[in-house]
């Protein structure tokens, strides 16, 4: 989901940099070691605060990384993120090596569902009941959400995110939401959290900018609809990508040392129209189940599909 470091600031110079860096942020008791203690949770990884961008409700990411402000001003310099990035377990992680799902699970991506397309897909969107709060408090971070990526050439992937715990957005014990895009430039631009409460009903939409699925910017909206509040990536580059391969349900976790970790219910469904390039919905797109496999510690896992509802379960 990165691509190619362009900085002349070496791998290694930089991973001395951050690991000589102190600061007062309690890592947790379940961050891996190794992993600075100022690196930031993110839906990609630990990130070095500085690699995760905050993007404002009105402002857009430019196609060469910088920021249009909601006043028409621009930034004259794009971002470059000088520094590595560390998996969920804690495993450094180059620049060219990076695909979602292909990180170790212990903590990381756990469960999915997808969809792949020999074409493109236009558009996603999906509703879902935000779950129970967990009932262990342990520093955990989750994340639940649909995304769009390209599995021939894994630049950037786009996610309306359901998030317990601290990211980089913000968050604490408590459900938020926000939009994400990783990477462009190397750092990953997230949309202004919101909080949302267990059972709000929340919507979270991938679209074009244009009328078809070969847009260069595309929308990334969460919304909760109990509330009206809602977070919004507006127009925010794919990176030369093409979507062909789609996310139904993804659950994502960071830190969890037991089942309690999870939501106290039994999972989450995704109810999800997915769309092809010409923005017509797909009646029964070809969704794949990738399973919990290795997880510490195991907790009931299990995934279930159907053309239009994809649930993501544990058991706490």
């Amino acid at each position: 989901m990165i691509r190619r470091l362009q900085s002349t600031v070496s791998i290694a110079a930089a991973v001395l940099a951050v690991c000589a860096i102190s600061s007062a942020q309690d890592p947790g008791p379940t961050r891996p070691l190794g992993v600075p203690t100022d690196y930031v949770v993110t839906p990609f990884g630990y990130f070095h605060p500085s690699c995760a961008r905050h993007v404002a409700e009105g402002e857009t990411v430019l196609a060469d990384g910088r920021i249009r402000h909601a006043d028409g001003t621009e930034e004259t310099v794009a971002p470059v993120c000088d520094y590595p990035r560390y998996s969920a377990s804690g495993s450094l992680i180059s620049w060219d090596s990076t695909r979602a799902g292909t990180e170790p699970l212990t903590n990381g991506w756990v469960e999915n569902i997808s969809a792949t397309t020999t074409g493109r897909y236009g558009k996603i969107s999906a509703t879902w009941t935000t779950p129970p709060q967990p009932t262990g408090h342990n520093g955990q971070t989750l994340f639940f959400f649909p995304g769009f990526e390209d599995i021939d050439d894994t630049v950037s992937i786009l996610q309306p995110v359901l998030q317990w715990g601290p990211s980089a957005a913000g968050g604490g014990n408590n459900w938020a939401a926000a939009s994400w895009n990783c990477c462009p430039g190397g750092t990953t631009d997230y949309s202004s959290l919101i909080s949302v409460s267990a059972g709000d009903s929340m919507l979270g939409v991938i679209s074009p900018t244009c009328s078809s699925g070969s847009c260069s910017t595309w929308n990334v909206k969460t919304e909760d609809k109990t509330t009206g509040h809602t977070t919004t990536l507006s127009k925010t580059p794919n990176e030369g990508q093409k979507w062909n391969w789609a996310f139904g349900a993804v659950m994502e976790v960071y830190g969890v040392t037991k089942c309690s970790d999870y939501p106290n219910n039994k999972g989450l469904t995704f109810t999800v129209s997915l769309y092809n390039n010409s923005l017509a919905l797909i009646s029964s797109p070809p969704w794949t189940k990738a399973p919990a496999s290795g997880i510490t510690p195991s907790c009931g896992f299990g995934l279930s599909s159907t053309a239009t509802k994809e649930r993501v379960e544990y058991n706490p």
